[in-house]
């Protein structure tokens, strides 16, 4: 068994893209409009991909405090948040910081949405 997918609702696709494909790094793999007209745009990783849902007549509101945050391991937490905050200049909810108990190297931001990302790193 594997997670395949996360759905989120965005307000701007276009936004979207340039924060996680441009900024972060993350590959688009595929996308397609539904009867519905709702374009739904798959960007991740090999394994696991966000599903960003986008409906052009308005949709849902977007309330990412249902959401706790959702997180996406990076090669180097500190080059990557420099890169989304001189990029994208997101609300930082936490700096880079090392969690020894965990062998982790972490840091929180918001998506362009609102949603908070977390960066993670695995330390030796």
């Amino acid at each position: 068994m594997d997670v395949i997918h996360a759905a989120l609702w965005v307000s701007d696709i276009d936004r979207t893209r340039e924060f996680y494909v441009d900024a972060l790094g993350l590959t688009e793999n595929w996308s397609f409009t539904g009867g519905d007209g709702v374009e739904n745009v798959y960007i991740g990783g090999e394994h696991a991909e966000f599903q960003f849902k986008y409906d052009p007549d308005g949709g849902p509101a977007i309330d990412p405090g249902t959401v706790d945050h959702v997180a996406v391991g990076v090669a180097d937490v500190d080059e990557t948040f420099e890169r989304l905050t001189e990029r994208a200049d997101p609300p930082v909810h936490e700096e880079p910081t090392t969690m020894e108990h965990i062998g982790r190297r972490v840091a929180f931001l918001a998506d362009p949405d609102g949603y908070v990302l977390e960066l993670v790193e695995r330390i030796e």
